[in-house]
């Protein structure tokens, strides 16, 4: 192999890593990521909640630490829901919490969800973290709203429909930084 080849062969490369490498280390300035979302002062206070601070953090770790905190907060939900089930006694109140579980939990719920998005950012799919954050959204606001616009909605006086909310906005969250690493936010 002559000079010439070898020299082109290793800036082929070379410029082969920095494309690969460029999404995730890509920063994004938390306002302008917050400003994408429905509650932008939520979404700065979690993505700054980050221990070491959110600036200069690329997106990959953004997304990471932000798919911990949904992690966290739908098995805190769940233990809620477990205990609401545990102290009902009226049976339509019992009824709506299973159903949540079934809408949190981990086999077809909320939580596998989480796990799905985990997997897709360590193997780069961001569109995969993408679908799975709006696949946390709709299982919780199946439980909240009902699976069907015809489904009437139960009038939950308990702390779910707040843990709910925390929930789909810390999902919305993951939703945009997803969308930035795949490219599809400049």
């Amino acid at each position: 192999m002559d000079i010439k080849s070898s020299l082109l062969s290793s800036m082929l490369l070379f410029l082969f890593f920095v494309q690969s490498t460029n999404a995730t280390t890509k920063i994004v300035e938390v306002k302008i990521i917050c400003n994408q979302t429905l509650n932008p002062s939520f979404c700065s206070k979690i993505l700054n909640s980050k221990p070491g601070g959110a600036d200069g953090a690329d997106l990959t770790t953004l997304a990471n630490y932000t798919i911990g905190v949904v992690r966290s907060n739908v098995t805190n939900t769940i233990r809620l829901i477990k205990f609401l089930i545990r102290n009902s006694t009226d049976s339509d109140a019992k009824n709506h919490y299973e159903l949540c579980l079934t809408h949190f939990g981990y086999e077809e719920g909320a939580l596998g969800k989480v796990d799905y998005a985990e997997k897709m950012l360590k193997v780069k799919d961001y569109r995969g973290v993408n679908v799975a954050a709006s696949g946390v959204i709709a299982f919780v606001e199946g439980c909240v709203s009902g699976d069907s616009p015809s489904d009437p909605v139960f009038p939950d006086h308990s702390l779910l429909p707040r843990f709910a909310e925390y929930v789909v906005h810390v999902a919305e969250i993951i939703c945009v930084i997803s969308n930035y690493l795949s490219g599809d936010y400049n």
